[in-house]
């Protein structure tokens, strides 16, 4: 049974591991500004799959095993390197907080797939959530309005590709150890990276030791980050500790102001707290069907 004080543990991991992800989006953000995509998703392909690959070696864990390699691991792949790809994209054209608040619209869209696709019962309250944190994504793309910039619809691909990750990871055998999964969203991070590299014709450049510290730090954080949340989840329930996944807009806004000198507008502002909370009400009524229904939960 988890107690009081392992939820306290998770919510601690999950702050860290919304830390590390946006000192991973910083590293990139950086890197982005002299390194094409296709060589940033190379590098840091290599590196992460080869931590876990070794990590999956080293617990036993076989990586080119069948089960591994069906259908649904395959469509995963891909829509884990398509998420990949445009994220990186919307990292060098879009401020860092505007890219972390649409992305707090992730499980929105998630429990809105679950329920189209996977069968999941979603009531109307948490319906009417997913419309009105849409509307908070509004007001933060704006379409049509002359703030509008296209370059937003780079963070919504990646979000589909996201959510298009996060449902097809819930039909994947729990035979397939975490790592195993891990260690194939990185490798598809190099094939994803070289096709960007054939298409858009950015030549390789050689890394100095500043874009080298940079890619260091986009690993380690990366792979903290992957660790972190993996053991909250873990550690402590999931509807006290996945709230805190917000925590990462605040992280954003405060290294966007910091270091790149990016001040969001009120609409965005508005928009992102928004979608907070009809994020935070979806795992509050969650959690309420959890307990009032457990065995269909």
């Amino acid at each position: 049974m988890k107690t009081a004080t392992n939820n306290r543990n998770g919510i601690v991991l999950m702050i860290a591991a919304m830390a590390g992800f946006t000192l991973e989006d910083l590293f990139i953000k950086k890197l982005s500004s002299t390194v094409s995509t296709g060589q940033i998703l190379i590098t840091l392909g290599i590196c992460s799959s080869l931590i876990f690959g070794l990590i999956a070696y080293l617990n036993n864990h076989k990586i080119f095993v069948r089960q591994a390699w069906t259908k649904i691991t395959v469509v995963r792949i891909f829509a884990e390197a398509i998420a990949a790809v445009f994220f990186v994209i919307s990292l060098a054209k879009v401020p860092l907080a505007t890219v972390a608040a649409i992305l707090q619209a992730t499980p929105l869209i998630i429990t809105m797939g679950a329920a189209l696709f996977l069968g999941e019962q979603v009531g109307w309250r948490r319906w009417l959530a997913i419309v009105i944190g849409f509307v908070g994504v509004l007001l933060i793309v704006r379409p049509g309005l002359t703030s509008f910039d296209p370059a937003v619809m780079f963070v919504l691909i990646s979000v589909l590709g996201i959510t298009v990750r996060d449902l097809l990871t819930r039909l994947i055998s729990h035979d397939v150890h975490s790592s195993v999964v891990s260690f194939q969203a990185f490798a598809s991070l190099i094939f994803a990276g070289a096709i960007t590299l054939l298409i858009s014709s950015d030549p390789l450049v050689s890394i100095n030791r500043l874009e080298a510290s940079y890619f260091l730090g986009g690993v380690i954080f990366g792979v903290a980050g992957y660790y972190g949340i993996v053991s909250a989840l873990r550690i402590g329930t999931a509807s006290a500790v996945s709230p805190y996944r917000y925590s990462r807009l605040v992280f954003s806004i405060i290294v966007g102001v910091i270091v790149f000198n990016e001040y969001p507008d009120l609409l965005t502002l508005a928009g992102a707290a928004i979608i907070v909370v009809s994020g935070l009400y979806t795992f509050v009524r969650e959690h309420k069907i959890e307990q009032a229904y457990p065995k269909a939960a």
